[in-house]
C-alpha cells in the first residue's frame, strides 16, 4: 500500500504542476478604460493599466481601408502617463490619458463612434473593461475581440438603464490582439466626421476624365505648341532669294571651280549641320587630290585585310589650308613622311576633336551660322533632357498626391520633343542658305551626266577633283568609274597621280578600291568616337 501511495502522490504532484502553467501563461496586466465623446467628434481616453512588470509597449491602429480608394484615418494627441513615437506608446503603467479623432461616422442613419479601445499592447492583457460616455442616448452598440478583422464578439456588453454610457468586457487579449468597441448614437450629436485619405494606386494616380483629359490636351497644346514656335522662330533656316538656286557650273576654263569656293569637309558640315566622319574622310581624299599626300595602296594576300599607306609629298604648300585641313594634316602625318592607314590610332583620335572644333568653327567664320552647331544642338537638348527630369519629379509628386499625373507626362512629352527637336535647333544664316543652295544645284549637276565640254588632257585633274565631293553626296561608286574611264591622253593607265595602286593594278580596280578605302577610312575615324558616324 505504501507504494501506491506514493505513486498517487507523485501523480498528483506532477498534474498540479502541468494545471500551473496555463494559470501562469494567461498573466498579464489589467486594462480598465473610460472614453469619453465630446461635441467636436474628440474621443478622450483614460487607461488605467494595472499588474505591469517594468517598461510596456503600445501599438495604436492608426489606418484602416475604408473602401477602394480610401483609408481611414485617427489622429492621437495629448498623450500623458507615456511616450508616443510615431504609433507606438510607451508607458510604465499607471494611468494615460490621450485624444483621438476621426473615431466617429456616419452609418445608417446613426452616428457611430468606432475604437480600438485596447490594441497592440506587447504583452498579454488578462482583463480589460471599457467604459463608454457620449454626447447622446445610446442607440447600438457592439464590440469584437480577437485580430482586428475578427467577427467574434466580445465577453460582454451592456449599456445603464438610462442608456447614456456603455460598458464592454473582454478577458485574455493575447499580444497585438484588440477588443474593438463600437457605439451608435443619434445623427447630429457630435460634429465628429472620419478623416479620409486618399491610397496611392497607379490606376487612381493617372486618372483619365474629362478634367484631366482636357487639362492634358491643353498641357500638350501649350508646351508642344510652344516648341513648334521655339523650332519656328530660332531653328529654321533663313530664307534666301530664289535666284539663288539658280544653274551652277564649276567647270571655269576647263578647270575645277567649286561653288563658291566651298571645300568638301565645309560642304558636308553645311549640309548636316554636323561635323562627322564623313567629312574627314572627303577631306583625305580631297588633299590627296590637291597635291598634299598620295594614297598608296599596299599589297595584301587572299585573307588579309586591305591598307593604305598615306604619303607626305614634299614643297605642299601647307600653309595655304585651312584651320580644320591643317589641323586634319597635322594629326595624319604628326612629323613623319607616311603612315598606314591602319596605324592611325593614339594621337591620332586626340587631335581628330581639334579638326572637329575647327571645322564647327569654321562654318560660323564663314557666315553660314550664327552660332556653332553642336552647341545649339547641345544648349536645347540639355534644356529638353531637364525638361524631363521635371516632369518625371511632377508626374512622381502629382501621382503621389493627386489624381493629376497625367499632367506630369504632359511635361515630360514635351522634354522629349525638345531633346529630340534640339537636334534640329541649328539654323542657317541668309549666306548659309545661299552656299546651301549652289551646293545642292552643285549636286544635281554631278549627277545629272551633263559635263560638258571638258578638254581631255584636264579630265583625269578635273574628275579627280569631283570626286571628294561625291565622297560627300554618298556618290563614289559613280564618280571613280568616271575617273577610271579616262586619262590624260584617253588612254588606259596604271595609276593616278593622286593614287597609286599595288604591282598588277589598273584603273579599272579603281572604283573597287575607292569604295573600299573610304569605307575603311570613316570607319577607322568613327572608331575614335570623336566623330558621328552616318
Amino acid at each position: 500500500m505504501t507504494g501506491i501511495r506514493r505513486t498517487l502522490t507523485a501523480v498528483g504532484a506532477a498534474a498540479l504542476a502541468l494545471t500551473a502553467v496555463p494559470a501562469h501563461a494567461e498573466a498579464g496586466i489589467t486594462d480598465e478604460v473610460t472614453m469619453t465623446l465630446g461635441k467636436d467628434g474628440t474621443l478622450h481616453v483614460i487607461e488605467k493599466i494595472t499588474g505591469a512588470s517594468g517598461e510596456l509597449k503600445r501599438t495604436f491602429i492608426t489606418r484602416t481601408r475604408y473602401d477602394d480608394d480610401s483609408d481611414r484615418v485617427y489622429r492621437i494627441s495629448n498623450v500623458k502617463g507615456g511616450t508616443l513615437a510615431g504609433d507606438v506608446l510607451t508607458t510604465k503603467g499607471g494611468t494615460v490619458e490621450y485624444d483621438v479623432k476621426g473615431a466617429v461616422a456616419s452609418s445608417g442613419g446613426v452616428e457611430e463612434l468606432r475604437w480600438f479601445a485596447v490594441n497592440g499592447w506587447s504583452t498579454t492583457v488578462a482583463k480589460a473593461t471599457v467604459k463608454v460616455a457620449g454626447p447622446g442616448q445610446v442607440q447600438n452598440l457592439s464590440c469584437f475581440a480577437g485580430e482586428l478583422t475578427s467577427a467574434i464578439g466580445c465577453t460582454s456588453a451592456s449599456m445603464d438603464h438610462s442608456a447614456t454610457e456603455a460598458d464592454f468586457e473582454q478577458e485574455n487579449i493575447a499580444p497585438g490582439q484588440a477588443l474593438t468597441v463600437v457605439v451608435g448614437y443619434p445623427k447630429g450629436s457630435s460634429s465628429g466626421a472620419p478623416i479620409l485619405e486618399k491610397r496611392f494606386s497607379l490606376a487612381g494616380a493617372f486618372t483619365l476624365n474629362t478634367v484631366t483629359g482636357g487639362a492634358l490636351a491643353g498641357l500638350l497644346v501649350l508646351l508642344l505648341g510652344g516648341v513648334a514656335l521655339l523650332y519656328w522662330t530660332r531653328g529654321r533656316d533663313a530664307r534666301v532669294a530664289g535666284h539663288e538656286q539658280g544653274p551652277v557650273d564649276p567647270v571655269r576654263n576647263g578647270h575645277f571651280s567649286p561653288p563658291d569656293g566651298v571645300r568638301p569637309g565645309q560642304i558636308g558640315t553645311l549640309v548636316d549641320e554636323q561635323a562627322d566622319v564623313i567629312d574627314v574622310t572627303a577631306t583625305i581624299v580631297d588633299l590627296a587630290v590637291r597635291g598634299y599626300l598620295r594614297i598608296d595602296e599596299q599589297p595584301r594576300g587572299p585573307y588579309d585585310a586591305p591598307d593604305w599607306m598615306l604619303v607626305k609629298l614634299p614643297n605642299a604648300p601647307v600653309d595655304a589650308l585651312l584651320a580644320y585641313e591643317r589641323a586634319l594634316y597635322d594629326a595624319i602625318f604628326e612629323g613623319r613622311d607616311g603612315v598606314l592607314l591602319s596605324q592611325l590610332s593614339g594621337s591620332f583620335a586626340s587631335h581628330l576633336g581639334k579638326v572637329r572644333d575647327a571645322l564647327y568653327a569654321d562654318v560660323v567664320t564663314q557666315g553660314w551660322f550664327a552660332r556653332r552647331p553642336d552647341t545649339e544642338r547641345t544648349r536645347w537638348t540639355t534644356v529638353g533632357v531637364v525638361l524631363i527630369g521635371a516632369g518625371v519629379l511632377a508626374t512622381v509628386a502629382l501621382a503621389w498626391f493627386t489624381t493629376y499625373g497625367l499632367l506630369g507626362l504632359g511635361v515630360v512629352i514635351a522634354g522629349g520633343a525638345l531633346a529630340v527637336g534640339g537636334q534640329y535647333m541649328p539654323a542657317k544664316t541668309a549666306k548659309g542658305s545661299a552656299a546651301l543652295a549652289h551646293t545642292l544645284a552643285f549636286r544635281r549637276y554631278l549627277f545629272s551626266g551633263e559635263l560638258g565640254e571638258v578638254p581631255e588632257q584636264h579630265r583625269v585633274e578635273l574628275f579627280s577633283r569631283y570626286l571628294p565631293y561625291a565622297v560627300i553626296f554618298d556618290g563614289v561608286e559613280h564618280w571613280s568609274r568616271v575617273v577610271a574611264s579616262v586619262t590624260g591622253n584617253g588612254g588606259p593607265a596604271d595609276n593616278l597621280y593622286w593614287y597609286h595602286g599595288p604591282a598588277e593594278w589598273d584603273l579599272s580596280k579603281f572604283a573597287g578600291s575607292m569604295r573600299t578605302f573610304t569605307t575603311t577610312t570613316s570607319g577607322a575615324i568613327s572608331a575614335t568616337r570623336q566623330f558621328r558616324s552616318l
